[in-house]
């Protein structure tokens, strides 16, 4: 549905050129929920205003359902701004206008629809939102969830194929932000909506997104599945994002505990299985858990565990482990002898 080419991004200051963007490589997939994170001055919203040109690349192309917009003027670029939708961090609701009204205002731009039909569209918008009962208040008499839902029924006024969100949540509290991405999400997942997500915060990523890129200084430092990202981070970027949301419980260092320090991840069905106990019953083994941390990366769950592994046959506890579906990731400590042959299990019963 999106794709960046080579993409770069010049401003003009006093000291000459600043760059903001290096080379810039996406691709976001037909009805994905993609995430953008990174660091304030990482170039996250300066990339996603290239999208719908509110800002032009200095070089590369942008293209938007297989048609190149990069150089898109006039009647084609308000064409193109009709089908992308943006959500703002500070809602940019009209203050002199109504709930209604402010939904309407695109529908009017666009001219369209008669008045009576605005009048429906909005209506059925609202109660997409939840904020039927809200249409004749003003933004003043809203809270910050309520505006943001408004903000989002403006968005999707002209049934746009994509939807832009420039940390949507951010001002919002915890309790408000779980709502307005359960709604997102549920656009997503009815209206077939290509959602891209800016945000600072990996915890929106881990609850909303499928796939994510990571940005440092204009550059994408790591691109991913959300689950391979945040279970398994391979930058030091996306490990301090990782650590910022979930505290250092599974990443941080095992200590000065004995055995073979290992990181066990498990996803899905896996996750609730009590394989730990049955591993270590099996081979003899003791494990220590040194941290960890149980969730959900949008409906899938996970567990990861760092854990110290000794005594008994640790090596074939290890194998067994990781025959059973957990991922194992080596973090420290000695490595284990393995049991003498004779007493050794080979198979999980």
């Amino acid at each position: 549905m999106i794709r960046l080419e080579a993409v770069t991004k010049n401003f003009a200051s006093k000291r000459g050129t600043l760059p903001a963007l290096h080379g810039i490589d996406l691709q976001v997939g037909r009805g994905e929920i993609f995430g953008i994170i990174g660091a304030s001055g990482a170039g996250k919203s300066t990339l996603v205003r290239l999208i719908n040109l509110l800002e032009r690349p200095s070089s590369g192309q942008v293209w938007i359902d297989g048609q190149q917009i990069t150089d898109a003027r006039g009647t084609g670029l308000q064409a193109l701004r009709r089908q992308i939708g943006m959500v703002f961090q500070h809602f940019n609701l009209l203050s002199g206008r109504t709930v209604a009204r402010n939904v309407a205002y695109p529908l009017e731009l666009a001219g369209k629809l008669t008045k009576a039909q605005i009048a429906e569209k909005v209506a059925a918008l609202l109660a997409r939102v939840g904020l039927s009962d809200h249409a004749q208040k003003y933004p003043r008499q809203l809270s910050g969830g309520q505006k943001q839902r408004v903000g989002i029924a403006r968005a999707l006024a002209n049934d746009p194929k994509v939807l832009l969100c420039d940390e949507a949540t951010s001002a919002l509290d915890p309790q408000t932000t779980g709502q307005v991405l359960d709604l997102l999400q549920e656009i997503n997942r009815e209206l077939g909506v290509t959602i891209v997500m800016i945000t600072h915060e990996m915890e929106v990523i881990r609850r909303a997104c499928d796939r994510v890129a990571v940005l440092e200084k204009g550059r994408v430092v790591e691109e991913g599945p959300v689950a391979k990202v945040f279970l398994h981070p391979g930058h030091p970027v996306s490990r301090a994002l990782v650590r910022e949301a979930e505290g250092d419980a599974a990443l941080s260092d095992p200590g000065t505990a004995t055995g073979q320090h290992l990181r066990l991840t498990f996803t899905g069905a896996d996750t609730h299985q009590p394989l730990l106990s049955r591993i270590a019953r099996e081979f003899g083994v003791d494990f220590a858990i040194l941290g960890g941390r149980v969730g959900h990366i949008r409906t899938t769950p996970y567990a990861q565990f760092s854990i110290a592994l000794s005594g008994g046959d640790a090596v074939a506890a290890t194998a067994a482990l990781q025959a059973a579906g957990a991922a194992v990731e080596v973090i420290g400590g000695a490595a284990p002898a393995a049991a003498p042959a004779e007493v050794r299990h080979l198979h999980v019963v």
